[in-house]
Order: C-alpha cells, then structure tokens, then sequence
C-alpha cells in the first residue's frame, strides 16, 4: 500500500510526502522511525480511494453528533470502548456506522483514540486529533470532547455567514451573464438583420456589438470547450500549492475582503490556541497545530518565526508583532498582559468572540457594498449593449436613404 503523509519534524518544519507500507500502523511506525510526528495519513490508491468516496458520504454534522454523544456518554461514567459500541448501534446510516466502527475497532485492538482519528483526517482535522491526544494523556477526554463540539459549531457558524454573504453577490454575477449572452446570442441577431436591409454605415459602438454577437453565434462550441478548459485548468492550478498561494495573496491584497480574509484567519487563530491550551496542549505543539489552522498559507508563514521565537523563550506577544496584517496592535498588548496573568487562554478566546463580531459586521457591509455595485456593472453592461443597438435608430432617415 501507498500513503501520503503530512508531519512535523523534529526541527518543527512542516513535511510531505509518500511512503509505502503494509498498513497504516506499519506506516505511522516508519514515520515514528524517521522522527516525524505525524498529522495526517492516507492511503493513495485501491481501496484506499474507495474508502475516501465513502467517507464523503459522512456530513460535517454527523461529525459534531459524534463527538457531542462520545462525550456525553464519557461524561456519564461509560467506558470508552462501550461508548463508542453505543454510538455505532444508534448511527442513522449504514456509512456513518461503518466509519465509527472502524474507530471503534481501532480502539479495542490497542490504539488511542487520538491514533483512529488520525486516520481519518478527512473527518477530524489535526486540531482535534490534537485536542483528543492531549485529553487522552491528561485524563480529562471527555471535557476536551465537549469542547471540540463547541469548536466545530463556532466554525460552521461563521463558515455559514461567510457563504450566505457570497449568495447574493453570486447570483447577480450569473444573472448579469445569462442577460448579455441572451442578448448576444438572441435579440442582437435581428436587429442586425433590420440594420443589414437598411444598408448604410452603422456606429462604431453597433459594430462592435454587432461583430461580438456574430462571433459569439459562430463560434458556439469552441467559446463552450474554451470556457471549460479553462475553469478546469484554473481549478488545476489553484489545486497546486503554488495557486493556492497566489489566490491567498490576491485575496489579502484585494479591497475590502482582504480585511475579512485576514480577520477570519485571525479568528480561527486565537480560537484554536486557546481551546488547545485550555485542553492542557503544551504552547509549542498549540502554536504549530494553531498554525495549520490559519487556513491562509501566507499568514501561517508569518506565524512561524512567532514560533521559533516562543521556542527560544521569547513571550507570545512579542512574536506576533512581526506578523504582520493579521495581529491589530490592541490584540497584542491584551495577549501581552493575559500573558503576564496567567489567563491566555481566556483572552485568545475571548478575543475570537470579539473579533468574529467583528468579521460578521465586515462582511455585512462589503455585503452591502458589492450589491449596488455589482447592480451598476450588470446595468453598465446591459445598457451599453442596448444603446449600442438604439444608435441606429436615432439615425434612421439617414440609413433609409
């Protein structure tokens, strides 16, 4: 079997790559022979890609349940391996009970809970196996468990705001489209047809239209191929990690969502390194996981002279001066004094409450602004198209003649 891995090594990097072995156990212990401690692994080929297509099939939402219910019944005195017993009986589908027994299973042959997450890094992101690993070793899993649900409802709640804000601005993106490809394809053909008949020199701006619309009819099937292959090699490159840095850096860069890039970032930051260090995570392995939950590739390289620096013994809030977009002044001297207090964990995640705030009024008013202004495109569009096609009217006698 092939698999890919995500790990750390022992200097703190950041590694990928692939490995072959018998099975994955067999595989996480040639990562642990190489020095590598290891944050995800999956298997690349053959069955392997038949268990990812059946893993899709397991919503986010199930995800939550089952932690929410592990907890519960861990919180109520079950052991671990009949709670997990429990959970797979009352599983609402044959996908999502196979998938928990398959942790299930893990966890009665010997392995960690953490260890059957980490398998499963479609499902459960390193912050959690991360959480769950330092709940398991501290005694104290069950409250780690509540507050992963907790992680996870706050992360599809401010994902849900960030994609009902897009709605709008998108639809009227594809109805500004249909508009001018129905008027190019259908209502400028019979106009053109009248001008034709009437003969005479037609404006500049109706010729143009008129030989965009004539392409447009012509060349039908090669616009559609085109446009196709196109979307699908954006989508190729933007897979790359080279694409995925440029459209990172185009979305800090760009007005107004560069702002709500960075502060989701920042949200996600402070939120995952105070649950971590809430959950007893030590600082070290909570900055690096919080790292990977940046989401934004250029943010979370600035992160990482943060690290090198808490690592030389440095305090946390005079690493992150040099971060720079994403830390405002005031959030690093209130991390400065709950540095100094003893209560960081409490400002991290009372700073994400507040920045999250924060970003839901951000993105209500870029909101509110891509709406006129997408409006004014459409109808800037529009009404060229439709002026360009009155001009000759206004010039008829002269045509007739």
């Amino acid at each position: 079997m092939k698999f890919s891995y995500k790990a750390i090594g022992a200097d703190g990097a950041k590694m990928t790559g692939t490995l072959e072995a018998a099975g994955k156990q067999q595989a996480l212990d040639q990562l642990s022979g190489m020095g590598l401690r290891p944050l995800a692994l999956e298997e690349m080929a053959g069955a392997g890609e038949k268990r990812e297509l059946f893993r899709g099939r397991v919503k986010a939402a199930d995800v939550e349940n089952f932690i929410r219910e592990l907890a519960s019944l861990l919180s109520s005195g079950v052991p671990l391996s009949r709670a997990l017993d429990i959970i797979c009986r009352e599983a609402s589908s044959s996908a999502i009970r196979e998938e928990w027994k398959g942790i299930r299973d893990e966890v009665a042959d010997g392995k960690s809970l953490a260890d059957a997450l980490l398998h499963r890094s479609k499902l459960f992101s390193p912050v959690y196996v991360a959480m769950v690993r330092a709940g398991e070793t501290g005694g104290f899993l069950a409250p780690v468990l509540e507050q992963i649900a907790e992680f996870r409802s706050r992360e599809e709640d401010l994902s849900g705001k960030i994609v009902a804000a897009l709605v709008y601005p998108a639809v009227l993106a594809v109805l500004a489209t249909g508009v001018i490809i129905f008027l190019m394809i259908y209502f400028i053909p019979r106009f053109s047809t009248i001008f034709d008949n009437l003969g005479g020199q037609l404006p500049v701006l109706t010729q143009y239209i008129v030989a965009c619309s004539n392409f447009m009819i012509n060349h039908t099937f090669v616009l559609a191929v085109g446009v196709v292959l196109g979307w699908a090699a954006l989508r190729q490159h933007l897979s790359t990690e080279r694409g995925k840095l440029q459209k990172e850096r185009f979305l800090l860069w760009a007005p107004g969502v560069g702002n709500v890039a960075a502060g989701f970032a920042l949200v996600r930051f402070c939120r995952t390194l105070g649950t971590l260090l809430e959950s007893g995570v030590p600082m070290l392995q909570s900055l690096r996981v919080a790292r990977e939950a940046i989401g934004n590739q250029t943010l979370a390289v600035a992160v990482d002279d943060s690290i090198e620096s808490v690592q030389r013994g440095g305090y946390l809030c005079e690493s992150l001066r040099n971060v720079k977009g994403m830390f405002p002044a005031s959030a690093i001297e209130m991390i400065g004094v709950a540095e100094e207090s003893g209560r960081l964990h409490q400002e991290l995640n009372r700073l994400a409450n507040s920045f999250e705030k924060k970003l839901d009024r951000q993105l209500r008013m870029l909101v509110s602004l891509a709406e006129p202004i997408l409006l004014f495109i459409m109808a800037a569009m529009v009404g060229t198209v439709v002026i360009g096609m009155l001009l000759p009217v206004f010039a008829l006698q002269d045509l007739v003649r």
